[in-house]
C-alpha cells in the first residue's frame, strides 16, 4: 500500500520486542535514507525526514500500544499483555530524548503520567527463571474415569470443570476429532462461551502462580475436565498452557489424560490435526 515511507522503517525500527540499542536505530535510519534515494533516484532533505520521521515514530508507538492493550487486556492474550510494558518503555524514551518539532504541552503531560515508572511496573509481571523451582501440571480428564490423582504430595490445587461449555462431541461432526483439531478449536472459540469461561480461570491461576512464584513454591496443579475429556478439557489445558508460559515463562507439564491412553489416535488425524 501507499504511504509516507517514513512510517514504514519506524514500525520495523520500534517494534516493542526487538528492543534495538540506539545506535543501531540511528545506524539504520541512515541506512534507510540511502536506499530511498538510491530508488527514488533523488536526494532528500535529511532533517525534514527526519522531522516527519519522529511524527510517525509517535503515530506507531501508540497505535501499538493500543493494540498491545485491546489484545492484551481485552482479549487476554498473554503475548501482548507482556508486551504492554515494553511499549511502554519505548514511549517512555522517545519523549525524553526525540522531538516533534512542535509542542504539544497536554498530550505530553499526558503522555508522561501513561509511561510512569509506578505505571510501567503495574504492567511487568513477575517472571520465572532458571532458578525458579515452580512447575505447573496441567491435565484434561474425563469425570467418568475420575479427578488425576495429585503426585507430588502437596494436594490443592484447581479443577475446573468444562461441562457447561456446549460440548463438541454433541455434533456427529466432531465426534471423531478431539481438542487439538482445527475444526474443533473454531467451534469452541466461535460458537460457545469458551474464551469467557478462560478469562475467568486466567485470573485465578494467575493469582497463585504469581505468588507461588514469590514464595518458592515447587508444584501447583491444574485439571480441567470434561465428559469425555476429548474436546472442551482438551482445548482449556492447552489454553492455560500456552498462557503462563507467555506470561509468566513458567514451566509447564502438560498431561491429556484420556487422549494420551488413545496414543491421539482420533479418526485419521494426527495430534496437530493434519493427516496422517
Amino acid at each position: 500500500m501507499k504511504g509516507a515511507p517514513q512510517y514504514d522503517v519506524a514500525s520495523m525500527i520500534w517494534q516493542a520486542r526487538a528492543n534495538l540499542p540506539d545506535e543501531w536505530k540511528h545506524n539504520l535510519l541512515e541506512d534507510y535514507m540511502d536506499s530511498f534515494e538510491t530508488i527514488i533516484q533523488n536526494t532528500i532533505d535529511r532533517d525534514v525526514f527526519r522531522s516527519q520521521y519522529n511524527g510517525y515514530v509517535l503515530i506507531r508507538l501508540l497505535q501499538v500500544l493500543g493494540a498491545y492493550g485491546f489484545r492484551g487486556l481485552f482479549e487476554r492474550k498473554a503475548q501482548f499483555l507482556t508486551s504492554i510494558p515494553l511499549a511502554l518503555k519505548n514511549l517512555k524514551w522517545f519523549f525524553e530524548n526525540q522531538s516533534l518539532g512542535i509542542v504539544l504541552p497536554e498530550f505530553k503531560r499526558v503522555l508522561t503520567i501513561c509511561t510512569d515508572d509506578e505505571v510501567i511496573e503495574r504492567f511487568t509481571p513477575i517472571r520465572a527463571d532458571d532458578s525458579t523451582p515452580l512447575t505447573v501440571k496441567i491435565c484434561s480428564f474425563s469425570y467418568k474415569k475420575g479427578i488425576p490423582a495429585d503426585a507430588s504430595g502437596n494436594g490443592g490445587g484447581f479443577v475446573f470443570d468444562c461441562r457447561g461449555i456446549e460440548n463438541p462431541g454433541r455434533h456427529d461432526e466432531y465426534k471423531e476429532y478431539h481438542g487439538r483439531d482445527k475444526s474443533v478449536m473454531e467451534f469452541l472459540e466461535r460458537q460457545t462461551k469458551m474464551q469467557t469461561f478462560l478469562n475467568s480461570v486466567f485470573d485465578l491461576v494467575d493469582i497463585s502462580v504469581e505468588e507461588y512464584i514469590k514464595r518458592g513454591f515447587t508444584s501447583l496443579a491444574v485439571n480441567f475436565g470434561c465428559t469425555g475429556g476429548q474436546h472442551r478439557s482438551v482445548y482449556a489445558a492447552d489454553a492455560l498452557a500456552r498462557h503462563l508460559r507467555n506470561k509468566y515463562k513458567v514451566k509447564i507439564e502438560l498431561c491429556h489424560r484420556e487422549q494420551e491412553e488413545k496414543n491421539w489416535m482420533n479418526g485419521p488425524l494426527s495430534p496437530g490435526g493434519g493427516s496422517r
